[in-house]
């Protein structure tokens, strides 16, 4: 049983590698900023599943016009809330720094959005999806000058947030509020509920 991953992110890509399922990556091309602005205003889960489903859809269509696909489409995305506003990727170094700023110290909520759609047989059938979120607590002491060095190695710019909890950004967070793989960008738990209410059996899609 193939799981493409509509996606380019490294974590969700290391994350399902270490759970023993080795997909097929494929790039959405999805115009994200597009994408959320004709879908106007959304809660955050609301907001990330949307974006979830818009990639998985992508995929989907365009593989199967090439004729090329059999298994399951997984699409995902994530964004970060904090004092009521959503953050997705900071992109640019100031950003990144602004934020980190300001929340310090502090407590926010990421939720990752996932949309997995039944291609089994190179037909497009039944999808399923849905958001889950974690509290994330950052450090208090963290430095100006630790912000700078985090900043400086890119790693925040690309990531809901502007920050991970599975590489350097690591020792900034104090802790976590329920599932930790939802930080990473994909939780696991809920992606083999989304699998087996499907009709795939979890252990079909380990090829590890």
């Amino acid at each position: 049983m193939r799981l493409y991953l509509a996606s380019t992110s490294p974590a969700r890509l290391a994350m399902l590698r270490a759970v023993g399922i080795e997909p097929v990556p494929v790039p959405s091309h999805v115009d994200e900023d597009a994408v959320a602005a004709a879908a106007g205003p959304q809660d955050p889960d609301e907001f990330v599943t949307h974006l979830a489903r818009a990639k998985a859809e992508a995929v989907a269509e365009r593989l199967v016009d090439e004729g090329g696909l059999d298994g399951l489409v997984l699409g995902g995305d994530s964004a970060f809330e904090i004092d009521g506003v959503v953050h997705g990727k900071p992109h640019l170094p100031e950003t990144a720094r602004e934020r980190w700023r300001a929340q310090r110290g502090r407590s926010g909520v990421l939720y990752s959005g996932h949309w997995l759609i039944d291609a089994r047989g190179g037909l497009l059938g039944r999808a399923v999806g849905g958001a889950t979120s974690s509290v994330v607590h950052f450090a208090p002491d963290i430095t100006d000058e630790e912000i700078d060095a985090y900043i400086a190695t890119g790693e925040p710019l690309e990531v809901a947030g502007a920050f991970t909890i599975d590489s350097k950004g690591a020792g900034f967070i104090d802790r976590i509020e329920g599932d930790p793989h939802t930080v990473v960008g994909l939780s696991v738990p809920y992606l083999r509920t989304l699998v087996r209410s499907l009709g795939v059996e979890w252990t079909d899609l380990w090829n590890r």
